[in-house]
């Protein structure tokens, strides 16, 4: 059995897994389909909100998307592993990303925006991540960004063909600091998707004062608590290291997300697509939006 109490090469704490948190069939938008992991009230999760998979080959269970709708308090983290989708906003805003790219929207204090699909045969597999702000910065200027493809950081973790893709923040790989492409995320969130060989044993120094969630997509995660299937997110607990290891019986290796950043350990009340402090904050964003003055 693999040993996951201690890193021997670099004598740092290996985080433990603490818990797993089981996905659910849902749906959003215009009815398309998803699996979603959601820690709204948990601050194991913070600074992350909710992860959504979007996986179907099926046109009929994604093509009515995203209509236009709002958001307040949060940013967005949308990442194509196949199909196309494209971002339109209200402040003319609109890009789209295929394979391999990603999106960031920061809500602020108000943004309407829609997220359509702009294929509809070849099926979809992505993911939309929410990420909290903090309470000072909840009414700051929306923003938007693509990332394409080619923007993404990829790094070979092992000799079995193990890598990771960095979408967005600060890292360390191979002993090396590195970074994603996209750095303006709330409390320091940063995503990378890693992807391990059959076998592979990697592990990653993260920030210890960081929150680390990795939600498995592809395949198996061996942890201490046995071994946790596809559709599911990990959360682990303090320590200086990652250890992330693929059983030898995964032909097709494993895919995950792994997720860090800075909790925020503030008080959050969800209400749709509006993130806030109080209620008082959220019945307020009702008030603005019904009176159209929620992007003002």
């Amino acid at each position: 059995m693999q040993e996951f109490t201690h890193n021997k090469a670099s004598g740092a704490s290996v985080r433990p897994a603490a818990r797993v948190v089981a996905g659910h069939p849902s749906a959003d938008g215009a009815g398309v389909k998803i699996h979603r992991v959601a820690g709204f009230q948990s601050q194991e999760f913070s600074p992350f909100l909710m992860i959504d998979e979007i996986r179907s080959e099926n046109p009929d269970d994604y093509i009515a998307g995203f209509p236009p709708h709002p958001h307040r308090g949060i940013e967005t983290l949308t990442y194509m592993l196949s199909g196309e989708f494209e971002h339109q906003d209200h402040l003319g805003n609109r890009g789209a990303i295929a394979q391999g790219g990603a999106q960031w929207m920061r809500a602020g204090r108000g943004i309407i925006h829609s997220e359509m699909p702009s294929q509809g045969e070849g099926g979809m597999h992505g993911f939309q991540l929410w990420i909290n702000m903090a309470a000072k910065d909840k009414m700051n200027k929306p923003g938007w960004r693509d990332i394409q493809p080619d923007q993404v950081r990829e790094l070979s973790l092992d000799e079995r063909g193990s890598l990771a893709r960095l979408i967005a923040g600060q890292w360390q790989v191979n002993g090396e600091p590195q970074c994603g492409p996209l750095q303006e995320t709330a409390a320091e969130a940063a995503v990378a998707d890693v992807r391990l060989a059959a076998g592979a044993d990697v592990s990653l120094s993260l920030p210890a004062e960081h929150s680390v969630l990795v939600y498995i997509y592809r395949g198996s995660l061996a942890t201490e608590r046995g071994t946790v299937q596809r559709g599911n997110l990990v959360l682990f607990g303090a320590g200086e290291s990652l250890q992330l290891r693929a059983p030898e019986d995964a032909a097709e290796g494993t895919g995950l997300l792994v997720l860090h950043g800075r909790p925020l350990n503030e008080p959050v009340v969800h209400y749709g697509p509006f993130v806030m402090n109080t209620r008082e904050q959220i019945e307020q964003t009702l008030r603005d939006y019904n009176n159209g003055t929620l992007t003002d």
